[in-house]
């Protein structure tokens, strides 16, 4: 049986059970840049076969949390839980570019409201064989303005609001809001095997799915294991969920 130690209930870079301020941005962006030195450039320039993806941390409900999606119908992971991302386009003048432009496709979130944190890795291989390039951003409630200034750092930066997303009616069926303290509760996380090798936990939110109206929520597509998440359960886990559990190791939260 896979075996992980529990998540801890405290970060050192924001609170769990507090919304995101300035400050936290700043120490997470350093956390980050720390993390991840010299890993591919925002700015590198893209290549077919390629695709990228924005972890969206954000504010709901005075609540820090990051914002998933719940697939359409498509071909290749239809009902899974995913984060914004896809493919390269040849438009496309970066990875980064490619993570921002599928964001605003597929939830209406304009580029200009999110601000760019850093990005994690190394990047992956998908089954589907695309390497996914993986970054890390805020989604502020409206197009970003001047920074604030050093008095306002620890003030709580607003909320978005989950109604005012316009989902891609052929590729998002639902996007929800996953508090921190939620990712870290041990009634909904499981230790799985990532391609049937390293443990990473994965993370239920069948309750997503019924909020969503969506009654069978099992994926069709087999894990990385080979075999397929819990019966009757939608989970955070496949590639979505090692990013996820990688970004959360960085921010000290699981082993």
């Amino acid at each position: 049986m896979l075996r992980l130690p529990p998540p801890r209930q405290v970060s050192p870079y924001f609170g769990l059970d507090k919304p995101f301020t300035s400050q936290s941005l700043a120490s997470i962006r350093k956390r980050l840049s720390e993390a991840f030195p010299g890993e591919e450039s925002p700015a590198q320039s893209p290549s077919s076969g390629t695709a990228a993806v924005l972890i969206p941390l954000c504010n709901v409900g005075s609540r820090s949390g990051i914002l998933f999606e719940i697939r359409g119908k498509l071909r290749h992971h239809s009902g899974e839980v995913s984060f914004p991302g896809g493919k390269v386009d040849p438009t496309d003048g970066s990875y980064l570019a490619t993570a921002l432009r599928e964001t605003q496709e597929e939830t209406g979130i304009n580029p200009d409201q999110v601000e760019v944190l850093g990005r994690i890795g190394p990047s992956v291989l998908s089954l589907s064989g695309l390497r996914v390039y993986p970054y890390v951003g805020f989604i502020h409630s409206s197009a970003r303005s001047e920074p604030l200034p050093l008095a306002s750092a620890t003030d709580t930066l607003p909320n978005i609001s989950l109604k005012s997303l316009t989902l891609s009616p052929l590729e998002v069926v639902h996007a929800f809001h996953k508090p921190f303290n939620a990712l870290v509760d041990q009634d909904i996380i499981r230790p799985h095997a990532f391609r049937g090798f390293t443990p990473y936990y994965a993370v239920d939110v069948t309750d997503e799915a019924h909020a969503a109206g969506i009654d069978s929520p099992a994926p069709t597509d087999v894990d990385e294991e080979g075999g397929s998440p819990r019966p009757g359960r939608l989970e955070i886990w496949g590639l979505t969920g090692w990013y996820l559990n990688l970004f959360m190791r960085t921010m000290d939260l699981y082993e």
